[in-house]
């Protein structure tokens, strides 16, 4: 029977958790603006490069006071506070245009990895997962949880060196890096689709090991209760069993495993985009931390934990949906 989804309580829930999102985005953004005053990095020096070297201690001073870097700490977090919710995040000095120009031109990019990186490791985890519960003990079980485990404990950058080695160097099937093979302003999406295998599936494999793990450890589980027993009593195709009864049951331990990987997922991207030069946020994030560039450094750490809230929310929301005795009070 057809149950009708519950849109109020979903909303209600959606309000609540925005709510409380507002003052931990607040404190955030302060606490970037805190480390970046107590960080040794000198933003001026950093703007002006090795022009800085030669230039007066006047000039120096006139830079640091365009940049607003001469402001009390408060002031400056405050002064960008308010221009953002006006939607106006400021100028990154180092890379001399606006902040949200910045991210425009590079987040289309790592969603797109991210995305693919995650779709690769859920479809491919939930497979895997459930062959090896399938026969909890057998060989492909042993082969499959100790791939896992050393697959858990590889690093990111790595795994993308050695994927760029045997992929790119020894075999030369795939291109080691970049978005395209040229420099053009063209950007192919065959191209780009070649371009993207290797950091895609090294993304995905990083994020891989919990969901099979997961999915093993919950359909497991549930081949051992008495429904899904009862379906195999009563002459249901293997399949069915699997995929209707003990995949459904088993999987409601993964939803909740959605949203407490986003912060690893934003941190391996970050990872794998530096290792395949691929344009996303990753480079930004790193010229933004150590050129003590505040409105961007503050702007791509919102982001990052804008991400993280949305994703433990979209991971309650699914359980909630799946399991109609969770509820939506959280």
């Amino acid at each position: 029977m057809n149950r009708r989804l519950p849109w109020g309580a979903l909303a209600r829930m959606t309000a609540r958790r925005a709510l409380l999102a507002v003052p931990v985005l607040v404190a955030v953004t302060f606490a970037v603006f805190a480390a970046a005053a107590a960080s040794p990095f000198d933003p001026v020096k950093a703007y002006t490069g090795s022009a800085g070297l030669t230039a007066s201690q006047e000039n120096l001073d006139q830079i640091r006071a365009n940049l607003g870097v001469d402001q009390p700490l408060v002031t400056r977090w405050w002064n960008w506070l308010t221009a953002a919710l006006q939607g106006d995040f400021g100028d990154s000095a180092i890379m001399r245009m606006p902040v949200a120009d910045v991210i425009g031109e590079r987040i289309g990019w790592s969603v797109l990895l991210a995305a693919t990186a995650f779709a690769l490791a859920v479809v491919l985890g939930t497979v895997l997962g459930v062959l090896a519960a399938r026969r909890r003990g057998g060989p492909l079980d042993r082969c499959v949880s100790s791939a896992a485990y050393t697959l858990e404990a590889a690093p990111a950058f790595w795994l993308g060196l050695l994927a760029i080695w045997f992929f790119a160097l020894e075999l030369g099937v795939l291109p080691a890096g970049g978005l395209t093979d040229t420099a053009g302003d063209t950007v192919a999406l065959g191209q780009v689709a070649t371009h993207l295998v290797l950091p895609a599936a090294v993304l995905g494999i990083t994020q891989l090991p919990w969901f099979l793990l997961y999915v093993r450890q919950g359909v497991g589980d549930a081949l051992e209760e008495d429904p899904v027993r009862g379906a195999r009593a009563r002459g249901l195709a293997e399949p069915t069993v699997l995929l209707g009864h003990a995949l459904r049951s088993g999987m409601l331990p993964m939803l909740t495993l959605i949203g407490s990987r986003v912060p690893e997922l934003i941190t391996g991207a970050l990872l794998v985009e530096t290792v395949f030069s691929w344009p996303g946020i990753a480079a930004a994030t790193v010229q933004a931390a150590t050129s003590v560039d505040f409105p961007l450094l503050a702007a791509l750490t919102v982001l990052a934990t804008a991400a993280v809230l949305v994703g433990n929310l979209l991971s309650d929301l699914l359980y909630g949906l799946a399991d109609p005795r969770v509820g939506f009070d959280g």
